[in-house]
């Protein structure tokens, strides 16, 4: 099912000569009317008007993130403020917000971009769509619910929190379609169960999930206790919200809405292109954006490119769900681990619950991980021989496919903090 179809279907050659134009017209504009980049092509020596082919890409230089926060407010917007209709922002919790803009066309393309991952996804204007993200300044809100508009769905802005309320509206109002986090999701389910509901008796069947890392194990197991078919999406405010990429009902990779955007899977440390296929820091220049274009965006997420064709017929390329940050990497005795891959040996675990904590702290100079996860209340409470089996079998497991040693601790079922919002499944005690 296809939202725009002859564009979500263009040859690569085609594709390839407008993502050209659309990245010529992009580096007229910012070396124009963006102090950053005009300074910046000066000071690189570069001409931008002398990028002729999409390989020139590699010569420009990247922004990060402090590049927004250096230029807090408005100093990196492309258009005068008097023309620009929004204003979104990031929390700011790691340091100062950066904050983008929107032009009234920016809207109109956001939303049609977001319309096109909801069909993906098999969502139609017949749905009932339920958005349990935070409005406000966060993009996801907002940009789920002009996109579910613009697809012509029916739109319950519930915002985020209130489980019972949540879960309370979905059986009245009969939602079809569900938007949240994914933890928040399996939250969803454990409320479900206190109170008694069983999800076979709702209307839902679509979860739509994102903002936050998951795992392949963590989408059968919303599917199995909602009943539904969860797709992931991606996006970030600093490129536009959501809309980015997404999955179609394949289910096998996200594709990017790249005759918007253009990528790169770059080496994070050496900051040159990865091979096809291995992991890498995802890098995105926007190609439509008026208010807020960004060359070369370090987003720090990791993923990698799946070059295969996919049977949906889109011809845009597709990406791995991401596996983490680079920058929330966790480094245990010189080993690079990821939340997602602990996550994926513990659903595989009978007995566990979907809910844990990693703990990373340094002992006698040595990294200490341990993984504090919520076990089925007969587990817990049965002989102390068979816990100890338990937690022998998660340790050879996480050894056999992480190539570490790791503590394990068994908590009690609704030991550890929920989330209605993204997870933060990591503490790091270390003093390095």
């Amino acid at each position: 099912m296809y939202w725009e179809q002859e564009k979500e279907c263009l040859d690569r050659p085609q594709l390839q000569q407008l993502q050209l134009t659309r990245l010529q017209e992009t580096l007229r504009k910012v070396g124009a009317t963006v102090p950053f980049y005009r300074n910046t092509f000066s000071k690189m020596k570069l001409d931008p008007g002398k990028v002729k082919s999409l390989d020139d890409l590699r010569r420009l230089p990247f922004t990060k993130k402090q590049d927004l926060r250096d230029n807090y407010p408005y100093g990196l917007f492309a258009i005068p403020l008097r023309e620009v209709v929004r204003i979104h922002s990031s929390s700011g919790t790691t340091g100062m917000a950066t904050v983008v803009g929107y032009s009234k066309n920016d809207i109109v393309n956001w939303s049609n971009l977001v319309a096109r991952i909801l069909c993906g996804a098999g969502v139609t204007a017949d749905d009932m769509i339920q958005i349990a993200f935070g409005y406000g300044l966060f993009t996801g809100g907002f940009g789920l619910h002009y996109g579910a508009e613009r697809l012509g769905a029916s739109v319950i802005p519930i915002s985020a929190g209130n489980t019972k309320r949540q879960i309370q509206i979905m059986q009245d109002f009969k939602t079809t379609a569900l938007v949240c986090t994914p933890s928040y999701a399996l939250k969803m389910a454990d409320v479900m169960m206190d109170m008694g509901i069983n999800p076979n008796g709702l209307s839902l069947r679509f979860g739509l999930f994102g903002a936050e890392p998951w795992s392949e194990a963590m989408r059968i197991e919303i599917n199995e206790r909602l009943g539904i078919r969860a797709t992931d999406n991606y996006g970030l405010s600093e490129i536009l919200g959501p809309g980015v990429a997404g999955e179609c009902q394949e289910c096998n990779g996200l594709h990017v809405n790249e005759d918007h955007f253009l990528i790169e899977i770059i080496d994070p440390d050496s900051l040159e292109p990865v091979a096809p296929g291995e992991v890498g820091e995802l890098v995105i220049t926007t190609l439509t954006k008026e208010a807020f274009p960004v060359i070369r965006y370090r987003t720090r997420d990791l993923t990698r490119l799946l070059p295969e064709p996919c049977p949906c017929g889109r011809t845009f390329v597709r990406v791995n769900r991401m596996m983490g940050r680079s920058d929330d990497m966790l480094i245990i005795k010189g080993v690079n681990v990821f939340p997602t891959q602990i996550e994926s040996i513990l659903f595989d675990v009978e007995g566990t619950e979907p809910h844990y904590r990693l703990i990373v702290e340094r002992e006698n100079n040595e990294d200490k991980l341990t993984v504090m996860v919520e076990v089925v209340e007969s587990i817990f409470f049965d002989a102390m021989k068979k816990q100890r089996a338990l937690m022998d079998m998660i340790k050879k497991k996480m050894v056999s496919e992480l190539g570490i040693g790791v503590d394990v601790k068994l908590v009690e079922e609704r030991t550890l903090e929920r989330f209605d919002g993204k997870g933060d499944r990591v503490i790091d005690r270390r003093e390095l």
